[in-house]
């Protein structure tokens, strides 16, 4: 394993990481087809792994991947819209997540807590979206179990207390990093608006998605070197 993971959910996806954008890609895994590979990216060692679809799959991917030296976790995905001003393609950066999920929840023995993400990586992967041609955003999101639960009258409510978008993984991504001490981040390609019937077309989704990962790639690769200078000059990274 490499410090740096790259985490989506689909295994296709992980595949696409590790033959478009790393160097002498491997594959250390493909148990229960949840494909991981480990290259390199700008001479820096990286792995992706895929997670599967929920809290409960990624849970156990993460813990497994702590216990063999993942230090950096990025969560690159897709997600539905509810949030204004936001269109299909858009990237997100999320700054935290709200945990409407179940496994959050068992962790914490049901006590409240706020799943955020790791800030001087967030201000990493904002950083580096913003130099794409691409909207960007940057905030908070909504971890949900059920895909289809979610329904076009809820989207208001959603939208008013901040929540740009939901998916099915973040929460409990942000937890673990918390609560094993390693830096934890998501950045996600709107790919449609909750409600809405229509969906982005594939070639506009799979653009978003390859600058999603290339921006997030520079941005992991980023944040470690300034890391590495600020540990050898005996300053800090936010």
């Amino acid at each position: 394993m490499a410090p740096i993971v790259l985490l989506p959910g689909d295994p296709d996806r992980a595949t696409l990481v590790a033959e478009r954008f790393l160097e002498g890609p491997r594959r250390y895994n493909s148990y229960r087809h949840l494909y991981g590979y480990t290259g390199t990216y700008q001479g820096v060692p990286v792995s992706v792994q895929a997670t599967g679809m929920g809290c409960p799959s990624l849970a156990i991917v993460v813990e497994e991947l702590v216990r063999l030296g993942a230090k950096t976790l990025v969560r690159i995905g897709t997600s539905g819209v509810v949030g204004p001003g936001i269109a299909p393609g858009d990237l997100i950066v999320a700054s935290a997540s709200v945990p409407n999920d179940g496994t959050t929840r068992q962790y914490l023995g049901g006590a409240a807590y706020s799943t955020v993400a790791d800030f001087g990586l967030t201000q990493a992967l904002a950083r580096s979206a913003s130099k794409l041609e691409r909207k960007t955003h940057v905030g908070l999101i909504q971890t949900d179990d059920a895909f289809y639960a979610v329904t076009p009258e809820a989207v208001p409510g959603l939208a008013a207390t901040g929540v740009l978008a939901l998916e099915m993984e973040a929460s409990a991504l942000f937890l673990i990093g918390k609560l094993r001490a390693v830096r934890a981040g998501c950045m996600l390609v709107a790919s449609n608006r909750i409600g809405d019937a229509t969906f982005v077309e594939p070639a506009v989704l799979d653009a978003a998605i390859l600058d999603m990962i290339g921006a997030t790639l520079a941005a992991c690769v980023e944040h470690q070197a300034m890391e590495q200078k600020a540990a050898a000059t005996g300053g800090t990274v936010a």
